[in-house]
């Protein structure tokens, strides 16, 4: 109840009853040319519903004056776009049908409403009240200015009311159907899944380049060392340098939504994410079995970023311990195998940021990601088919 009271002072209520009396501006041009035939508006927005711009315009209009607080929302409940089936045309009808009635009402208020209200201030100065629809059988007197503000009270109501209705008709005539709603729920999905990849790029790349820069900056510092420490330095530079590069992609991607994913990098790059490795200490056993190009550039790419997940892993948890890698390419999948012994306390193999965004990647391709330690060494172990791809 308190949400009516406070109808009047909002701005949308003016602003839908605008909207209301449109229609009557319209319809009235009929009635000069023939006013015997006041139904003919009702007749005329039938062909005219059926126009598939018809519905952009209502839509667009339904959006600026009833519901502001969503336009231009994708998820508005009034949708701005042309009509696509029969369906929705015939909505539009029904909606130009139900939008006339309510501007015939709200137009027959908004003029005799006012007009009732002002004869009964007239009738407090002793003039005779001309019979308006409140002020028949009242006599002047003082005690028409008591009831001349119930006129504008009642148009009050009647405005909120009228522009509660029309709102709710144009939600339901001119909302979006399931179709609409359902490729609106599947276009807000792949954005999601997108700054998903997003995050887990920077995560990956940049979080690689910070953790090679910390490890060798800190060996760099203690060696006492200058050829080791010119040598740290150069491996910093160079892994900055992939960093901003692969920063750039990412920055690429988020300002071009249709860049080609091909320029990410693949396992065919893997041997610099190995030196990077091995310049920061680590003794790097590698295996590889396979065509590493002839690998489809989805579970290539995806394929690389665990790798440089594992290998960021190994460098920020154990350091310069000895790391065997296996990149075995089967005719069914791709098998990555990253193990090094465990030093210290052993990870949690359901936490962190990485090992989720290792089996999410797996996971987007049909595939599994299981880590974790095994027979006193830490185990990535990622299994990506192929086929599916193909």
């Amino acid at each position: 109840m308190r949400r009516y009271f406070a109808m009047p002072a909002r701005p949308a209520t003016y602003s839908r009853w605008l909207h209301l009396l449109i229609p009557a501006a319209v319809a009235s041009v009929w009635l000069f040319i023939s006013p015997s035939k006041p139904w003919m508006p009702f007749l005329f927005a039938v062909p005219v519903g059926l126009l598939p711009a018809m519905r952009l315009a209502e839509g667009v209009q339904a959006q600026l004056l009833l519901t502001p607080e969503q336009r231009g929302r994708p998820d508005a409940a009034i949708s701005a776009g042309p009509a696509r089936t029969w369906a929705a045309r015939w909505r539009t009808v029904a909606w130009l049908e139900v939008r006339l009635v309510l501007a015939a009402v709200t137009c027959f208020a908004t003029v005799w409403l006012p007009a009732t209200a002002v004869d009964l201030v007239r009738g407090a100065f002793g003039t005779v009240p001309s019979g308006q629809w409140l002020a028949r059988g009242v006599g002047p007197g003082w005690w028409c200015a008591l009831i001349a503000p119930l006129p504008v009270l009642i148009l009050l109501g009647l405005v909120v009311l009228g522009g509660e209705v029309a709102t709710a008709a144009a939600r339901e005539l001119l909302g979006p159907s399931s179709a609409e709603r359902m490729t609106v729920l599947e276009r807000r999905t792949e954005q999601l899944l997108e700054r998903n990849r997003i995050a887990r790029e920077l995560h990956d790349s940049i979080g690689h380049a910070l953790t090679v820069a910390v490890v060798q900056a800190g060996a760099a510092r203690t060696a006492g060392n200058p050829e080791f420490t010119a040598r740290a330095l150069a491996a910093i530079e160079e892994t900055g340098r992939n960093a901003l590069d692969d920063l750039e992609r990412v920055l690429a991607v988020l300002r071009e939504s249709d860049l080609p994913v091909s320029r990410r990098p693949t396992l065919a790059e893997a041997d610099r994410l190995l030196e990077s490795a091995r310049g920061s200490g680590a003794h790097i056993e590698v295996k590889k079995n396979g065509p590493l190009e002839s690998v489809p550039g989805p579970v290539s790419r995806e394929g690389y970023r665990i790798l440089q997940e594992s290998l960021t892993n190994v460098l920020r948890h154990a350091g310069a311990v000895p790391v065997r890698v296996r990149i075995v390419v089967a005719r069914e999948c791709l098998e990555l195998e990253v193990a090094n012994p465990l030093v210290g306390s052993s990870r949690g193999s359901g936490g962190g940021r990485g090992l989720r965004g290792m089996r999410e990647r797996a996971a987007l391709l049909g595939g599994k990601a299981r880590t974790g330690p095994h027979d006193g060494e830490w185990r990535v172990h990622a299994t990506l088919p192929l086929d599916r791809i193909r």
